[in-house]
């Protein structure tokens, strides 16, 4: 029968502090900008530039002094060392970038409000000394007012979405936004927005592109004003290439040639003038235009910005008011990657960020998220990955429960806000940020040798990434190759309409031999130097104090039979060192992780829990090759204590320990008296 025990996150610390590792890296920005450089990310004393990290929505952007301390302090502990600055602009939270408490109506949104700038620049301060930087979105939720003098401002959704990238009012005042924003100077650096090195990166807008249509009813508005101004603007675009097609009367969404090729300029226009905005405003960091993935059109259109960004999120939930469900899957049983659809935004040639990714509560399995997200950034070469999201509330002791409901359905449309995206206080996914840090930051996850490109010709600008559904991303480095894209550096060419085959569906094995999933079993491997995990289906519960047979699971150097049905088991060297010569190893193993008295009825949820939260304790007998003879194995509480030492044995050049029966805890350090 499982067991499972309290552990408890607190919102000041964490059990184990690895920012020792990173003691150089203070503060952010000592070694300049970051410049975008072929397609990586380099800071201009030439440091290459890898990021792990969280973001910030809405008012948790605007914390006490005292809180912006703490959390800087916590996600230098964990290895983080970047913040995303999102959803400033929401209404729905306070403080925002308009008002510092609920209840004075605000009549627009060109007033920033200075105590919430005063809070942030305060957080900025925090996040540098503790060597993390930020990036930032220009526009992802601001709702524009009658104050703004935009019509029928009464009538726009949240973000306005299509209209933003063509009303001349709306981009007048997106620019204006900018100018204030990058020109704004931190009392606590002595630095303007725009000459603060540890900015590393920021986005034009968030989530938006010409494409989006009528079947997404939470992103666009129907509103004759600004239809009228999109046709008025496509039949003068007809009239100047010398096309022949009724603009006034053709279906809105239409996808007829003249039509998408509108809208593909359209966006191109939008972000090449908000780029040279931003440019003439000394805004000195890489910037891009979106992080939509509607289609190659839409990355066609972002030709010339300095880097991709994309979203990618694997769940399968209905979470309404009342009724919340949630599909409890594996996603190392997926027969096909979830970054398929957004690896298309990764442009051969220029760097690639992904702003937001999750596997999110209540998964009961999310606990592979953290390892096989941050092994596929190493994998792919990307400057790196921020989760959605570490949390809503800028006080974070107020939500001590996973999947707490903040908000309703009224609040942005969305009736999960805060619970079910809020990671900072979830064993089962931040309680991992540690080994995730380690592989980004240190590059212990090789990039893939070899690089596949999905060639994009014209003719192919209406399709999505077809060609990388399957496993080609978990095997190689897969870039989208435009028709204005050099091939230097491609292996293999692409037709993006085609599927990758693979050569065999229970196996999927990167071309580097470091990554390993297997389906049809259930779970994957990570065998590099010093990081290596097995996560996923990897033993089987005792029944009647009698154990299954369980399957042994081999690594370079590292073997593991579990007991438990479902576990991520992971271990790190904290020194330069490979884990075979380390002096001090971290050992994470954990797996389900829920509110104490959690009930479902199958994907159903029928009781959220109270606290505290708990996560089942994992039983494995764990051997370590290793050359160091005198090595401990110690495990630490929540608190970060030295619970108990764990019996081990040192024979062949083996250290052998079981874990989960006496002082059993999710963290165990490994070191040298």
């Amino acid at each position: 029968m499982s067991k499972f025990i309290p552990v408890y996150m607190h919102p000041d610390s964490m059990p184990i502090d690895i920012s020792f590792v990173f003691k150089d890296e203070k503060p952010a920005g000592k070694h300049g900008f970051a410049k975008a450089r072929g397609e990586e990310i380099r800071f201009e004393d030439g440091t290459l530039a890898r990021f792990w990290g969280v973001m910030f929505n809405g008012s948790a952007c605007f914390p006490t002094h005292e809180k912006a301390e703490m959390v800087a302090r916590r996600l230098a502990q964990t290895g983080i060392n970047i913040v995303r600055f999102h959803q400033m602009d929401d209404e729905w939270t306070a403080p925002n970038l308009y008002r510092m408490t609920t209840g004075e109506r605000v009549t627009n949104t060109r007033d920033l409000c200075p105590e919430s700038l005063e809070r942030l620049d305060y957080l900025i301060k925090c996040l540098k000394e503790q060597g993390i930087y930020f990036t930032v979105d220009m526009t992802t939720y601001r709702r524009f007012k009658p104050g703004d003098g935009v019509k029928d401002a009464h009538l726009l959704h949240d973000g306005t979405r299509l209209y933003a990238m063509y009303d001349p009012k709306m981009i007048d005042l997106q620019k204006e936004f900018c100018d204030k924003f990058w020109n704004h100077v931190n009392p606590y650096t002595g630095l303007a927005y725009k000459d603060e090195p540890a900015f590393a990166m920021c986005a034009i807008i968030n989530e938006n592109d010409t494409f989006i249509d009528h079947s997404s009813r939470r992103w666009y508005n129907l509103i004759p004003y600004y239809d009228n101004e999109f046709r008025d603007l496509f039949a003068a675009w007809l009239k100047e290439k010398g096309i022949e097609y009724d603009a006034y009367h053709c279906e809105l969404f239409s996808k007829d040639q003249p039509m998408f090729d509108f809208r593909m300029e359209l966006m191109h226009k939008y972000c090449d003038e908000m780029y040279a905005h931003l440019r003439s405003l000394g805004v000195k960091i890489p910037i891009s235009g979106s992080n939509y993935h509607t289609c190659y059109g839409s990355v066609k259109a972002q030709e010339n910005m300095d880097f991709g960004d994309a979203h990618s999120y694997f769940y399968d939930w209905h979470w309404g008011e009342e009724e919340k469900c949630c599909g409890h899957k594996h996603i190392t049983e997926a027969a096909s990657s979830p970054l398929a659809g957004p690896c298309c935004n990764r442009i051969h040639g220029k760097p690639f960020f992904m702003t937001e990714w999750d596997m999110p509560f209540p998964n009961s399995f999310r606990a592979e998220g953290t390892l096989w997200y941050s092994s596929m950034s190493c994998l792919q070469n990307w400057t790196g990955m921020t989760i959605h999201t570490y949390g809503y509330g800028h006080d974070m002791s107020k939500f001590d429960l996973l999947g707490k409901a903040a908000s309703t359905n009224t609040i942005g449309g969305v009736p999960y806000r805060e619970g079910i995206f809020a990671i900072w206080n979830d064993p089962a996914q931040y309680g991992l940020f540690y080994h995730a840090a380690l592989m980004v930051r240190r590059g212990d996850v090789s990039p893939a040798r070899e690089v596949l490109g999905a060639r994009v010709t014209p003719e192919m600008y209406g399709i999505r990434a077809n060609a990388l559904q399957g496993s080609a991303m978990e095997m190689h480095q897969v870039h989208s190759v435009l028709d204005t894209c050099s091939t230097e550096g491609v292996t293999e060419l692409l037709d993006p309409a085609v599927p990758y085959p693979r050569e065999k569906a229970e196996e999927i094995i990167s071309d580097t031999g470091e990554l390993k999933r297997y389906p049809k079993k259930g779970f994957a491997v990570i065998d590099t130097p010093r990081t290596k995990s097995v996560y996923g289906k990897l033993g089987t519960l005792a029944v009647n104090k009698t154990v299954k047979p369980v399957t042994r699971k081999e690594l370079n150097g590292l073997a593991i039979d579990c007991k438990t049905d479902f576990a991520t088991i992971t271990l790190s060297s904290l020194t330069n060192d490979p884990i075979s010569k380390s002096d001090n190893i971290l050992l994470t193993a954990v797996g389900r992780a829920r509110n104490h008295g959690a009930q479902f009825d199958g994907e159903k949820m029928l009781f959220i829990g109270t606290n505290p939260i708990e996560v089942e304790v994992i039983e494995a007998d764990v051997e370590i090759e290793t050359e160091r003879e005198n090595l401990e194995v110690w495990s630490i509480d929540s608190e970060g204590f030295y619970a108990g030492r764990i019996d081990s044995v040192y024979e062949d050049g083996k250290l052998k320990f079981t874990i989960g029966e006496e002082f059993a805890c999710m963290y165990y350090l490994i070191v040298e008296p």
